[in-house]
């Protein structure tokens, strides 16, 4: 059954669609694509497919195609014959052999070399397969699940996929929302992270966010989607001094000594060269200053206005005043 821990959790009711659609074809034995971008669960929705569907009591066998090198995932797929190759020294069963019967999972699908695709193929059409080194041919029963962040029709224009491979592999694409499709999800994830993280730390009051955090969290774009959203989290907690959630961090890659440099230098060099104001022009200089913090806290907010009236340190009020104030200024 799958792990409660590792489920999608989720309310909003784009991903109950999503979830609609996983359930109803996780009872075809066909193949599924599951396209989304990274961070938003694609193996935790393969891993459902595959205990809802008749294979539940069989193997899930997960394959990051990422992880391998090319020259590998041939082997690593399909097995290799002692002596196939050097370091070849026994028999070793692929990944189809280990999942006999059950679903194998192939993560970042898109990056399969196109000769191994051809063997792919091959399982797909005839569900049949020969060992690296061997041409004993094995037979294959296994449901393929494939996931990917790439767009495939293009990466068959190019060249760089087989057509027939996608076309056997595609009996259903599921696409998989981001976090920032999701609304209320936002919270309702942040608050079960929250929780695990108070557990492990040994804390016995269950976090909360004050409203203002709770709006940049719902603000945020999430480009990591739900992993990222974790660690967030996760960091919040274990440095916050109590139960209350009153700052949160989205970039724990932000050097503040690098920054104060970097600004430093940009306003009184870059930014704001002084030499092009004469003696009466301080309002003017004011306002290019203030419209230099604001497009940098936008930059550093990825966009969210939230966010960076958090990074000036004023009120979202305040800031909206501003923004409205030299938004046709703003590059």
């Amino acid at each position: 059954m799958i792990d409660p821990q590792n489920a999608g959790i989720g309310e909003s009711e784009v991903y109950l669609d999503f979830l609609g659609r996983l359930s109803l074809v996780a009872r075809i034995d066909r193949p599924v694509l599951i396209i989304g971008e990274r961070g938003t669960g694609k193996e935790i929705s393969a891993r459902r497919i595959h205990y809802l569907s008749q294979r539940w009591d069989k193997p899930l066998v997960t394959v990051n195609c990422a992880s391998l090198p090319s020259s590998l995932i041939e082997s690593e797929l399909f097995g290799y014959e002692k002596g196939a190759f050097t370091g070849a020294y026994s028999n070793r069963k692929g990944r189809f052999e280990e999942a006999e019967g059950g679903t194998l999972f192939l993560d970042e699908i898109g990056l399969i070399p196109l000769e191994v695709q051809e063997k792919i193929l091959r399982v797909v059409e005839y569900g049949t397969y020969e060992r690296v080194g061997s041409s004993v041919t094995h037979e294959s029963d296994v449901r393929i699940v494939g996931a990917t962040n790439a767009d495939l029709k293009k990466l068959c224009s190019q060249g760089r996929f087989k057509e027939d491979l996608l076309d056997r592999l595609s009996f259903e694409v599921l696409f998989l929302p981001p976090l920032r499709k999701r609304g209320g999800d936002i919270l309702l994830l942040a608050n079960y992270f929250a929780s695990k993280m108070a557990y492990e730390c040994g804390l016995e009051a269950i976090p909360s966010f004050t409203p203002e955090v709770e709006e940049l969290l719902l603000s945020y774009p999430w480009p990591g989607n739900v992993r990222e959203l974790k660690n967030v989290v996760e960091r919040a907690v274990y440095r916050s001094d109590g139960s209350i959630i009153s700052h949160i961090d989205f970039d724990p890659f932000a050097n503040p000594f690098a920054e104060e440099e970097e600004s430093t230098h940009s306003l009184s060099e870059e930014r704001i060269p002084f030499s092009e104001y004469g003696i009466k022009d301080m309002e003017k200089a004011h306002e290019d200053i203030d419209i230099s913090f604001l497009s940098r806290a936008l930059d550093m907010g990825r966009g969210s206005q939230k966010a960076a009236a958090e990074i000036l340190g004023i009120t979202y009020d305040q800031f909206r005043g501003m923004y409205r104030k030299y938004k046709d200024r703003l590059k």
